[in-house]
């Protein structure tokens, strides 16, 4: 592997930045401006009163402006990344990355902002005079010593909070790193003894940092380009690092290293040898962030000492000290707090927090972003991924109930839970969605049986359904496969505690679920002995059965295998619903503008009038389970009768025997698209319509219309899918696809569990 950056690298980034459009980020409004009135609200006359309303409350620019969640990244360029003072043109495109990565990981808007300044004091008067844009300032690629200074002086003259991410969001991921590998080590941070190579803002934020945690000033050591930080020497020294001077006759970082438990290395390649390593005290943790290349690298460190803790700056190697596993949420939690500063207090809390996360089992979406291999905490999982999703969810409402109690929040959370909640939108796209779901799911879990049991992503769901008690886990797989997988994945839970395991090669119960198999598709052309080799061979058959004979009460299946065998065995086995006319498909797509179900996209090639109106009708429940009332539109290119043909056709039949089934529905047909989704070309069109407002459930007339609308949405407007729903088995039965994710599967369980909780209270018969 290349320890600088490759030919093809710098290529493939150039035409990164440059197309389609330059740069990374653009601008969007965020409210309508279609005609004359949205002009005048937006702008002038109108914007006046958003003015006024300010005047008379400062507080009100929080509700009225992007102020509340806008931060200023700000450069002059004097010490960007690795490469050094290039001045504030050319540090543009890296402030710009910051930009995204706070919108990415945290939803915050941002407007970089790059200085021609270098003195101190024009930096701070520019800076300071910006205060009525934005509800934080983000300094970044700022040179030491003068950066000290510049913040110093920022924090005492504004009333948002200004964070040098150099400084503070190295030390913080340091501090939490430090944190784990001394619990693992087995000591306390008070006793043991620090070296440090480089004295920059990092190092020396980082030094300050592990001192506020507990370290003794004594028992740190620190050395830069000129040697040992010592008392008396004149040469490249400040204030800063004068607290850190010893009284010693030592100059070299090979005098310094004996013995030390924690080598902190901010400064240069390969300052730190091997020889130097095997000098250290028992295993000890290295932490070599020079960025590109590291002051010892890995493998070389771990040869000289086996039982050393090893950190890096690079995404290559375990343990990555990356800033943005914390600054996007420290924000978010400063901003959503209204704090006036971010102090000490917070940024332990983001210590702790990220820390303790390190401790939790890792999630699916850190797996996806590396590959499926996710080590668990220990010597080389110290610190979380910054792919982690869960960071925000622990980092933000910890920074934020510390602003609160060190009085700094000038808006404080009244209720942490809906934050949470709140927050979660950042985390899974589907999460407030799907929360009424959960909630009930919880309330009491049911079995659900998942036909494809050793699949990575079903294990991981599992892990999530059984730490959020949403289901009681019933997985189809061989025992010694699923076992090597949960520790191949980091997965804490195990058969026989956590979940069921059914062996589909050797399970007792194998001659119940032939007989009744054969029982359920004998006059269907299988035999006893067809129906013997499928109890072995098909997984979805035996989740059928078992959900048949009461095994379980739901059941998933689909992340494997032909959606149509699946269905064929759910259509044999289980059946339909005693009020279903039929079975059928419905996808959901959580957008920017809303959620938006579709059917029927995967089972009825053309329907009947009679199927797409229990289509209909059946849909409707499940819409009603996310708390929301179900609006449909059957949908195609016939606009209350504009086009005579068979589909506009069969969407009439269908509407009228809707209105006879349920007469409270709101749905109305046939219709465009636009005509669905725009209530106000739907008013000029037909103003009689039975439909009010944006539609949430579209019906096509044919499965090829339903799933080419589905996707194209999905891809489009880059919209979260859930689903498919399966509509109309006589016991709560899905299939997904393999395109699903864990949360996806995740997702349909809590629906199948309603599901079940819902037919459980059913009378029998």
């Amino acid at each position: 592997m290349s320890k600088e950056i490759t030919d093809d690298l710098k290529t493939g980034a150039l035409i990164y930045h440059r197309l389609p459009r330059p740069g990374k980020l653009e601008i969007q409004a965020t409210k309508p401006l279609g005609n004359q009135r949205d002009l005048a609200l937006a702008y002038s006359p109108g914007v006046a009163a958003a003015c006024e309303a300010i005047v008379a409350d400062p507080a009100q620019a929080a509700e009225l402006t992007i102020r509340a969640n806008l931060v200023a990244v700000i450069s002059n360029g004097t010490a960007v990344l690795g490469l050094g003072d290039i001045g504030p043109l050319a540090g543009k495109p890296v402030m710009e990355g910051k930009a995204v990565l706070f919108k990415k990981f945290a939803g915050i808007d941002v407007f970089d902002i790059e200085i021609d300044a270098r003195e101190v004091d024009r930096v701070v008067d520019v800076i300071a005079a910006l205060e009525p844009t934005f509800g934080g300032i983000n300094l970044e690629d700022i040179k030491a010593p003068e950066c000290f200074e510049i913040e110093r002086r920022l924090r005492e003259r504004m009333g948002i909070p200004v964070f040098h991410d150099d400084q503070h969001g190295t030390a913080i991921i340091v501090g939490a790193a430090v944190t784990n590998a001394l619990a693992l080590m087995g000591k306390r941070i008070e006793d043991v003894k620090i070296v440090a190579s480089g004295a920059g803002a990092a190092a020396i934020a980082c030094l300050n940092l592990l001192v506020e945690l507990g370290a003794k000033t004594d028992n740190i050591w620190v050395s830069d380009i000129e040697g040992v930080v010592y008392k008396g020497r004149e040469k490249l020294m400040d204030p800063y690092k004068e607290v850190y001077a010893k009284d010693t006759n030592a100059r070299t970082l090979g005098d310094i290293i004996g013995d030390a438990d924690i080598f902190l290395g901010v400064s240069a390649a390969g300052v730190l040898k091997p020889d130097m390593v095997k000098r250290m005290g028992k295993g000890p943790l290295i932490m070599a962030l020079a960025n590109p290349n590291p002051e010892i690298m890995p493998d070389v460190a771990r040869e000289a000492r086996p039982d050393a803790m090893i950190c890096t700056g690079r995404s290559d190697f375990p343990n990555q000290v990356n800033n943005v596993l914390c600054f996007p949420y420290i924000f978010r939690g400063a901003l959503d707090c209204g704090a006036t500063a971010i102090n000490e207090p917070m940024k332990l809390a983001a210590v702790r927090a990220i820390a303790g996360l390190a401790r939790e089992a890792p999630s699916d979406v850190v797996a996806r972003a590396y590959g499926g291999e996710v080590g668990t905490f220990g010597a080389g999982s110290l610190i979380p991924s910054p792919f982690d999703p869960r960071l925000i969810l622990r980092i933000a409402p910890a920074v934020a109930k510390a602003a609160m109690d060190t009085g700094v929040a000038t808006r404080p959370i009244a209720d942490f839970d809906a934050y949470r909640t709140e927050l979660s939108r950042f985390v899974f796209r589907s999460g407030l969605l799907m929360k009424p779901v959960f909630d009930k799911a919880r309330e009491a879990p049911k079995r659900v049986i998942y036909a494809e049991g050793e699949d990575e992503r079903i294990l991981r769901a599992a892990q999530v359904v059984v730490e959020e008690g949403l289901a009681l886990p019933v997985l189809i797989g061989r025992p010694a496969v699923v076992e090597q997988r949960l520790e191949r994945f980091g997965l804490s839970i195990r058969p026989g505690k956590d979940f069921e395991l059914v062996d589909p090669q050797s399970d007792p119960r194998y001659r119940d679920y032939v007989a009744t198999y054969h029982e359920r598709v004998g006059r269907r052309g299988v035999t006893p002995d067809a129906a013997r080799t499928i109890m072995r061979t098909s997984n979805s058959a035996i989740a059928t059965v078992a959900l048949a004979r009461g095994d379980a009460d739901a059941m998933i299946c689909g992340v494997e295998g032909r959606f149509n065998t699946h269905l064929r065995h759910i259509r044999q086995v289980i059946g339909l619903d005693d009020d279903c006319e039929g079975l059928a498909a419905l996808s959901l797509l959580i957008t920017s503008k809303g959620p938006l179900f579709i059917a029927d996209t995967h089972v009825n090639a053309h329907p009947t009038p009679e199927q797409i109106a229990n289509m209909a009708v059946t849909a409707a429940e499940h819409v009603r389970r996310f708390g929301l009332e179900p609006k449909i539109a059957l949908v195609c290119h016939s606009d209350f009768g504009s086009h005579d043909d068979a589909d506009a056709e069969t969407l009439q039949k269908a509407l009228k025997l809707i209105w006879e089934r349920a007469p409270g529905l709101e749905v109305d047909g046939e219709m465009h698209a636009d005509t669905a989704l725009l209530p106000e070309l739907r008013e000029r069109i037909f103003p009689h319509s039975k439909l009010t407002g944006v539609a949430n459930v579209l019906i096509m007339p044919n499965m090829a219309a339903a799933n080419t609308a589905f996707q194209v949405i999905k891809v489009l407007a880059d919209a979260l899918p859930v689903g498919p729903i399966l509509v109309g088995p006589a016991k709560p039965a899905h299939i997904l696809t393999s395109s699903v994710t864990a949360r996806g599967v995740v997702n349909m369980t809590a629906l199948a569990v309603v599901e079940a909780q819902e037919a459980a209270k059913l009378p029998a018969g």
